[in-house]
């Protein structure tokens, strides 16, 4: 197993200094050699809160390399390794810890239903060992996705919208990109995709049916393989939008949705809480608060599309 530690700033002011040196737990869906930017927004959070390498935390990570069902062996490794806290971000991630431990506190990052999926009882009090950020917001943007499509490509009327069956808040974001996509006059086509195996042949059933624009929901194994998608959909000349700027970045049209980075550095708030001795019973679950649009005119350009320049003054970043 891949395992690593951090390397931070000096003590900050508030940081404790009682000679213990903290253990985390990492479990991560990626490989070691690309985490898209979250690790090290984890660790930044960590050095702003005065944690140091070798002095007072060490992390171990852990990585399932694409195969989620990995998650439940290496999360009770990191239990046999009695870490103090357990990084879960995804709901599969957290889930597996939360089978392996109901003592060692675990912190969520992007789980899209902590409720519905059992994690926590409620976000105010979760009620067990399980806290942390939650991105339980598509349901209430995906309309906002095929607007900005619809801006950018004004001649869409067919969007595919990349969906997970297994990821349960999909089910209610398709239909609220259904209700959307009747208001702006648009014709839906759902194409599920399970494993990163399947993504190939979910791309060629949008271009049988002949969609001209394209939604991938968020899912960590959508994540995984991100540049697969995008350059699968760049090969079908499918126009995308995504929910996190990780997958524009990977080669993707544009993003609407919370900033991953963020999210990671205010994890770093949670094990800090957690290991000066709050009890993530009582610690609240939060959701995002920072959105941002990104447009890759790169991308835009190898299309054959121009961007309105109404939606490029709208972006918190372009990629040239």
């Amino acid at each position: 197993m891949v395992s690593g530690s951090i390397v931070a700033a000096p003590f900050a002011a508030g940081a404790q200094q009682t000679g213990k040196v903290y253990r985390i737990g990492f479990l991560l869906g990626g490989w070691p050699s690309d985490t898209g930017g979250v690790a090290e927004a984890f660790r930044d959070g960590l050095r702003d809160l005065g944690y140091i390498e070798g002095r007072n935390i060490t992390i171990e990570y852990r990585f399932a390399e694409g195969r989620l069902d990995r998650y439940p062996d290496l999360a009770s490794e990191l239990v046999r390794l009695q870490v103090d806290v357990i990084l879960a971000p995804s709901t599969a991630a957290a889930q597996a810890a939360r089978k392996a431990t109901t003592k060692i506190p675990v912190v969520l990052v992007t789980a899209a239903n902590p409720i519905g999926d059992g994690l926590i009882k409620s976000f105010s009090r979760p009620g067990g060992n399980v806290t942390g950020l939650s991105m339980s917001v598509e349901q209430e943007i995906v309309g906002k996705y095929l607007e900005l499509l619809k801006e950018a490509v004004p001649t869409i009327s067919r969007v595919a919208v990349l969906w997970n069956p297994l990821t349960a808040p999909h089910t209610i974001s398709l239909k609220k990109a259904d209700a959307a996509a009747r208001v702006l006059g648009l014709t839906l086509q759902p194409v599920s995709a399970r494993r990163p195996d399947e993504i190939g042949d979910a791309v060629a059933a949008m271009s049988r049916a002949r969609a001209n624009g394209l939604i991938v929901l968020e899912d960590p194994i959508f994540m995984v393989v991100r540049v697969r998608i995008a350059d699968l959909a760049a090969t079908a000349r499918l126009p995308a939008i995504y929910g996190i700027h990780e997958h524009t970045e990977a080669g993707g049209l544009m993003s609407y949705g919370p900033s991953l980075p963020d999210l990671f550095r205010r994890a770093a708030g949670y094990v800090d809480r957690i290991l000066k001795g709050a009890n993530p019973a009582d610690l609240p679950v939060e959701r995002p608060t920072k959105f941002e649009l990104v447009i890759n005119l790169k991308t835009a350009k190898a299309l054959g599309l121009t961007i309105p320049q109404s939606l490029l003054v709208r972006a918190d970043h372009i990629i040239q």
